[in-house]
């Protein structure tokens, strides 16, 4: 690199041995110094440069404003102090105290006046290469006192002076923008002098761009600061919009142009960045409309007419081909013809047709590839061919000095940061480009150079563009950023060229991450994408856009993979393909677009760049884990291994051939010999062909038999560099991130497809202890989730309605967790210094099936039941919640929950839990405080009054009273806590209820039901609150006819039954209703008829909703009600008569005869929610019991005496029921 030099005294020569630099005369075009010797060797030590910035120090802070030769001084320790590198990324043992170079800065800003305009250039020099190179935080003196000099600088010194007052200026605002508030009005307010200098009709193009430069470092944000004031961040918005909208002036150069442009860019991204942001009116749809402009900027073979707006619409907007403006920007179509070869010309020119593209034809396509596809070709070989010059990664220069500074929140641009190369002295890119102290031998090749240096140029816009988008699409609600989906989504073109999409620029300048972020979230907006049923010709339904747009997103990044080779575009292609398959609805559309997909990442796996293994096995996760189980999946899961094989003997992909690091399948080469220790006979190697025929078809998935082998096999290849695990016996293993994803992996699959993966059952657990047993706490971690969900699968084909013949033999069951009992899974629990571990452990204990629990060996079972009591007294609440959940899960345990020891001891620990801290442990206790309540009914009905009377009296009694505490609590706490408030007043008994001591927290808990049903509470705390007050109404013992309470148990019932907007509150009531089994329960005949004018209201309004999410239930409450109104007349007595008779007489009487005819004949009573019929002994009934139930009650009702009043209203409701029952029996 040639060295430059900065503005240096003569005599500045003449110091001790250091080389003389040949001075420079000052000016205003003066680049930045880089300190190298004529033969490359670089000034001092770092103990040197901390002399000479100390001598330096000294001697300024020793001048004064009144010395003679205070010019002459200054100008000579100013010119030695630039002339050091202080860059900390190529020195780092630099160590000059932030606090020494604040209080010099200040010193020499009260000594250089303003009319000295030349020092004045110099001290701002020094601002800028001082505080961007040793990365200063300034403290609030400091920032004052440079913000005044140099704002007061702007006003009096001369135009000439003010680009390099801007640059310092700059680098001291950035990220300090709400520090300045006291200067912002001058900078930012009306006629301020960055308004001024980044106005479009601004002639001094460099003033320009260094003032937009200024601006976006004002709307920098720091993380963990506070952001600019949103009114001077509107105006700096609106300047980089207007910037972004602007035409190139006819004067200007189209690369300073480009610079400019690029500010704009980086000020808009800074400003979406800096916290939340309200676009108001068009603003978004300009914003969208110039970044889509500006993401193909100089591409070839573009050349559109673009809108100024993008309007959000449901149809795609198709940009009309048309002539470029000659006031746009040039693009590289323009470039001369000895540019390309002749292939590429006629891929340019041909229409871009994704499904006629090859990898070759892309390759070729592309004149501006991204910077971080292929390396540079070395310098001084000669001159490159034009191909090879095409190929050229021309934006090299954009990683290293201008994408990470504003990305990465700390140190100034240019600064040295991180993604500066070390071969390269840093070099602030607040300069304009030729002031760089980059390399110019780049473009030293007179021809061609003005145009090498504008596809770079435009390599960085677009990929500004793109930041800028990304930033926008994070700042903007999803629901807001659907209406402009299909701006930036392909769906198939209707005629002519396809639109200009993010495919596009994936497919010819790959940069995925914006579509990463649009497809991220997307679940919901895609939701409604179909192409199942047949097409319609009249119109095209939405749901049939969206899905064409599934299918061009999967055709176009499938095509995206087989252009890239670089791993770090691969990645980003490929974990855009996991977010498409993670949100598209694919059991809503054709099948197909998943099997190319899985037959094509498999030359993938064995990629040599960890990052791209990673992302591809993320992939398969989100394909086993989408709509699971998927039909098309499950066919590829069972598919032979040879037969999914994504590359054959004589057709390998060119990432097989250019990125394999594994053995190939088809390859003429042999796999390397495994031996028979280190591969099961069922875990073989993935390399290994296998056709259709020689496959077992009970053979677990190649994708399992994959992942066993990422994890627990050494490497065949251990060539590359990357960090690996060590095995039992020292053999390198995978990469730990490619472990822990093919541990995912497994877990997916186990959840999603357990059936296929049940032959492995053995296998996996192995797999899995031997995790446990490891290290690294990651790999344990995943290892006891995967244990987790293999007992949660077991589970799973245990329940009632699974077919018995496909589940896994009890004996293996419980041989597969004896193994794992026995085995490291105990250590894991008692893991204290890793709780997250803990946690994981205990929720894989409570996965265990409790038949096989039952089996078990005693003290094997003793050793869960001890480990989880002690594990709810950790002072972590992440283990004490999983504990808690545990013991919840094991007290529904047949084997367990008839031990009153095992009962009593996790009731106490229940209890303490409920007073604990943390929420979260307080709605887990809740929840296994009501599935313990669960327990104790279930006992009750099956071994009767012996456990009752086994149990204490003061432990339920401490039990109902922490439930009615806990009913006081969050919406979480008290769904579970009002739940077993309701368990707990079924199962208490005559003589405990008789008790004094019960008598007031009986009557507290009831009321705290009563309470809970007339709150503002979430639904499912109501409708819970409601069946629990149903539950009590069960217990024969309750007083409901003479007890204070529960005439306001019957009346917040009545209400929510007839008013709830909640349709299953209303049939959670409805059923509480119907529940007490006599009459004298309902009280006297007024609150009878209460309850009976209700429930008649409540069914005659049971169709009265607008939510179409409350009217799927609406079946379920008509049933639910029904079947209530016939309970209080089979239990009427002859004084509830009058009510009866008054309600059935009228129309309201017709109404009612319809809905029962329909609920005797049971016409409907199901649907989605058939909550009430499961509240009710009669849920099973056919409709000749029903009918045969109506008809026992009316000849009841006859056989009643009744006179005057409620005989005549008697008659009237026999009358009904002859009515209605004749009515059934014809029908």
């Amino acid at each position: 690199m040639a060295a430059q030099a900065a503005p240096l005294a003569p005599g500045s020569a003449s110091r001790g041995a250091v080389p003389a630099f040949p001075p420079v005369a000052l000016s205003a075009e003066a680049a930045p110094f880089t300190p190298l010797g004529t033969d490359g060797w670089r000034l001092g030590s770092p103990s040197d440069v901390e002399q000479q910035f100390s001598r330096c120090a000294a001697k300024l802070r020793a001048l004064r404003a009144d010395s003679g030769q205070l010019k002459e001084e200054l100008n000579l320790l100013l010119d030695q102090l630039l002339s050091e590198n202080y860059n900390k990324t190529l020195e780092p043992n630099i160590n000059i105290r932030p606090e020494d170079v604040c209080c010099l800065l200040k010193h020499i800003s009260c000594l250089v006046p303003l009319s000295q305009e030349h020092l004045v250039i110099k001290l701002c020099q020094l601002v800028h290469h001082l505080l961007n190179q040793l990365k200063v935080i300034m403290e609030e003196r400091t920032l004052d006192v440079l913000l005044d000099y140099t704002t007061s600088a702007l006003k009096v010194c001369s135009t000439w002076t003010h680009s390099d007052v801007l640059l310092a200026l700059s680098t001291i605002v950035y990220g300090n923008g709400p520090q300045c508030h006291k200067h912002l009005r001058d900078l930012l307010g009306e006629d301020g002098v960055l308004l001024r200098y980044s106005s479009p009709s601004q002639p001094n193009i460099e003033l320009r761009h260094v003032a937009l430069t200024c601006m976006a470092n004002v709307c920098m944000r720091i993380p963990g600061q506070a952001s600019l004031d949103d009114q001077y961040r509107s105006v700096s918005f609106r300047v980089f919009l207007k910037t972004l909208q602007s035409t190139k002036p006819p004067n200007i150069d189209e690369l300073y142009y480009c610079m400019v442009i690029q500010a704009a860019l980086k000020g808009l991204q800074c400003c979406l960045s800096g916290g939340k942001w309200k676009f108001v009116g068009e603003e978004l749809g300009s914003v969208l409309a110039a970044l889509k402009r500006l993401m193909f900027q100089g591409t070839p073979g573009v050349s559109v007419e673009w809108p100024t707006v993008l309007y959000p619409a449901p149809l795609p907007q198709y940009e009309g081909l048309s002539a470029p403006k000659p006031a746009e920007l040039p693009t590289s179509s323009e470039l001369p013809s000895d540019a390309p070869v002749s292939g590429k010309t006629s891929g340019v020119r041909q229409a871009f047709n994704y499904s006629s593209i090859t990898f070759n034809k892309i390759s070729d396509f592309v004149l501006n590839v991204s910077p971080q596809n292929k390396k540079r070709k070395s310098k001084g070989k000669g001159k490159k061919t034009s191909s090879e010059e095409s190929r050229v990664d021309d934006g090299e220069e954009y990683i290293r000095e201008t994408v990470p500074a504003l990305q990465k929140g700390g140190g100034r641009e240019g600064g040295g940061g991180d993604g500066e190369s070390l071969s390269k002295p840093s070099c602030p890119s607040f300069y304009p480009s030729w002031k760089r102290a980059s390399s110019d031998s780049e473009f030293s090749d007179p021809e061609g150079s003005a145009q090498s240096k504008l596809r770079l140029y435009n390599g960085r816009l677009r990929q500004g563009a793109l930041h800028c988008l990304l930033a926008v699409v994070k700042s903007v609600e999803k629901r807001t950023l659907y209406g402009y989906w299909s701006s930036f989504m392909p769906d198939s073109p209707i005629g002519g060229p396809p639109p200009l999409t993010l495919i596009t620029i994936i497919l010819k300048d790959p940069s995925p991450k914006v579509l990463s972020a649009m497809l991220d979230g997307s679940r919901q907006f895609l939701a409604v994408a179909e192409d199942t049923a047949s097409p319609r010709k009249s119109y095209t339904p939405f749901s049939f856009l969206l899905a064409t747009a599934v299918r061009e997103l999967h055709r176009a990044l499938t095509l995206a993979l087989l252009a890239e080779t670089s791993p770090q575009t691969l990645t980003q292609v490929i974990k855009c393909l996991a977010y498409l398959v993670a949100n598209a609805p694919y059991h809503r559309l054709r099948p197909g677009l998943l099997s190319p997909l899985w037959k094509q990442m498999r030359p993938y796996v064995r990629n040599r760049d960890v990052n791209v293994r990673v992302s591809v096995l993320t992939l398969y996760g989100a394909l086993v884990t989408t709509q699971a189980p998927l039909p098309e999946v499950q066919l590829l899961l069972q598919q032979p291994e040879g037969s999914t094989s994504g590359s054959s003997s004589g057709s390998l992909t060119q990432q097989d051939s250019a990125l394999s690091w594994r053995q190939r399948d088809g390859v003429s080469t042999p796999p390397t010999p495994v031996k028979p220790s280190l591969r099961s006979s069922r875990t073989h190697s993935p390399q290994v062909v296998r056709t259709p025929e020689e496959a077992d078809s009970s053979a677990p998935p190649w994708l399992l038999q994959l992942c066993l082998s990422l994890v627990t096999q050494p490497r065949e290849d251990q060539s590359d560099s990357e960090g690996a695990g060590t095995g039992g016996g020292g053999a390198a293993l995978e990469p730990s991130p490619v472990r822990l994803e093919a541990l995912q992996v497994m877990s997916h699959l186990v959840r999603g497809y357990f059936s296929l993966a049940q032959a492995s059952l053995c296998e996996i657990g192995q797999m899995s202890a031997r995790c446990v047993r490891e290290a690294d706490p990651s790999i344990q971690l995943h290892g006891t989730k995967l244990l987790e969900e293999l007992g949660t699968g077991i589970i799973q084909q245990y329940r009632a309605e699974n077919n018995e013949a496909v589940r896994v033999p009890m004996s293996q069951v419980v041989l597969f967790w004896s193994d794992v009992l026995s085995g490291p899974l105990n250590g894991a629990l008692q893991s204290e210094q890793h709780p997250t571990l803990q946690t994981s452990a205990c929720d894989a204990l409570s996965s265990i099936l409790p038949q096989a629990f039952a089996q078990l060996p005693d003290k094997t079972q003793l050793m869960c039941v001890t480990v989880l009591l002690g594990l709810t007294y950790s002072d972590n609440y992440l283990v004490k919640t999983a504990a808690v959940r545990a013991l919840g899960v094991y007290i529904l345990f047949p084997c367990l929950r008839e031990d009153v020891m095992f009962v009593a001891d996790t009731a106490n620990t229940i209890l303490a839990a409920l007073d604990d801290r943390s929420p979260n442990v307080r709605a887990k206790a809740a929840w296994s405080l009501g599935n313990l309540t669960d327990t104790l009914i279930a006992n009750m009905e099956t071994v009767g009054v012996d456990f009752q009377e086994e149990l204490s009296d003061m432990l339920l009694l401490k039990m109902l009273q922490a439930a009615t505490r806990a009913s006081a609590d969050k919406d979480r706490v008290k769904s579970n806590a009002v739940r077993a408030i309701g368990n707990l007043l079924h199962f208490l008994r005559q003589s405990q209820l008789t008790r004094s001591a019960f008598q007031s927290p009986l009557e507290d808990a009831v009321l705290a039901l009563v309470k809970t049903v007339q709150s503002e509470a979430t639904m499912k705390v109501r409708w819970n609150a409601c069946y629990a007050l149903g539950n009590a109404f069960r217990n024969p013992a309750l007083p409901l006819d003479s007890a204070p309470w529960s005439c306001d148990a019957f009346s917040s019932l009545c209400h929510v039954v007839s008013s709830c907007k909640n349709f299953k509150v209303r049939i959670k009531s409805a059923a509480a209703l119907a529940i007490p089994a006599n009459r004298g329960c309902y009280g006297d005949s007024g609150r009878f008829g209460c309850v009976w004018r209700s429930l008649a209201k409540a069914l005659e309004n049971s169709e009265d909703t607008n939510d179409f999410f409350e009217y799927r239930y609406s079946a379920s409450l008509r049933h639910t009600l029904s079947h209530a109104l016939l309970h209080l007349l089979g239990v009427s007595r002859s004084q509830d008569m009058p009510s009866l008779g008054a309600s059935l007489a009228g129309e309201e009487g017709g109404g009612i005869k319809q809905h029962l005819i329909r609920y005797l004949r049971a016409e409907e009573g199901g649907g989605d929610g058939a909550e009430g019929e499961k509240e009710m002994a009669g849920d099973s009934c056919t409709p000749q019991q029903r009918i045969g139930g109506l008809q026992e009650t009316l000849n009841r009702l006859k056989e009643l005496e009744a006179e005057g009043e409620e005989g005549t209203s008697k008659e009237m409701v026999v009358h009904f029921l002859e009515d209605l029952l004749k009515t059934c029996e014809e029908l």
